[in-house]
């Protein structure tokens, strides 16, 4: 049983994404197969996706989302009390993906550190995790990144819309830092054998008539709705919403359902543009709804932006739905 309470002084104080230059078209994808690629675009709403290139990984792709995350928020590396990585796609089945990314950052040797695995909600456990330990007094900062670089079976249905990228959070109780107020936090989770990977497989295998009602909106539905009740909060309390986004259509029903407009949704609802990122789905959506209130639009240092021309910058506005 999950006893919701207010948050008093957890805040968002960085916040940073990271999406690889490369994308590769759904008719693309189609085409390779002998298959109507425009057919399959239309039915899911989704135009193209990421792909990492050969030299990218989940460690790459979570320490450029971090340094934009800590340049923002202003924050020493050496004041990040706690590292958690949400990943389905750690490049090591075992060695942890977050001491690599605190090294390269200078976080540490004083610091919580875990490695994450629930398939697409990885990144969200961190937060939450990362949240209480900052809302305890345990840590003054925490570091929560969402990444992968998503797998699939080639032919697979997942092979349309399987992309890459990251996002990175700073949580910490600056409340003069703070970019936005963590609330109220809820989960609803159970042991539906929609997706799964055993080990020594090179590829997820999933359940396709558990993926929509049994799977996402059974919870996604029962998760929203239980959260309204206990915070006694409507749609219309909020100005956005952002729904975990394996395709357009799945975020789009729930939103209708709920009555959530999708100009609410406009902001986040990046699928269309660069697929479905994993565990990195849902928080990249948070960190470009972010990016659209902010009133100062981020520079990334000159040497920064020279090393890496295609990350830590804003995300393009045709990444984005009109």
């Amino acid at each position: 049983m999950i006893n919701i309470k207010q948050c008093n002084s957890t805040h968002i104080i960085g916040f940073g994404g990271y999406l690889p230059y490369w994308r590769l078209g759904v008719e693309q994808v189609g085409a390779n197969w002998g298959i109507d690629g425009e057919r399959i675009k239309n039915g899911l709403g989704v135009m193209q996706k990421t792909v990492a290139s050969e030299d990218e990984d989940s460690v790459t792709m979570a320490i450029e989302a971090s340094l934009t995350a800590l340049e923002r928020a202003g924050v020493d590396p050496q004041e990040i009390g706690a590292v958690f990585v949400g990943s389905e796609s750690h490049p090591y089945a075992v060695k942890p993906t977050g001491t690599i990314v605190a090294d390269i950052l200078g976080i540490g040797p004083d610091y919580f550190c875990a490695d994450l695995q629930f398939a697409c909600k990885a990144g969200t456990a961190g937060i939450q995790i990362v949240a209480s330990m900052v809302e305890a007094g345990l840590i003054d900062y925490g570091l929560v990144i969402a990444v992968d670089k998503a797998q699939s079976k080639p032919g697979d249905a997942l092979e349309y819309t399987a992309a890459a990228g990251a996002a990175a959070f700073i949580i910490g109780k600056n409340k003069e830092k703070s970019v936005a107020q963590l609330q109220h936090t809820y989960s609803y989770s159970s042991d539906t054998p929609d997706f799964w990977r055993r080990p020594r497989q090179k590829f997820p295998s999933h359940g396709g008539r558990f993926t929509g009602e049994p799977g996402y909106f059974a919870h996604v539905q029962q998760c929203l709705q239980n959260f309204l009740e206990h915070t006694n909060k409507t749609p219309g309390d909020f100005d956005h919403a952002i729904f975990h986004m394996p395709n357009s259509k799945f975020p789009l029903r729930v939103a209708k359902k709920f009555g959530f407009t999708q100009a609410q949704l406009a902001p986040g609802l990046l699928v269309p543009q660069i697929g479905n990122p994993y565990a990195a789905s849902s928080p990249l959506g948070l960190v470009s709804t972010l990016e659209s209130l902010s009133t100062t639009p981020f520079v990334p240092p000159t040497e920064t932006a020279k090393h890496t021309p295609h990350a830590r910058k804003k995300f393009p506005k045709e990444q984005r739905p009109d």
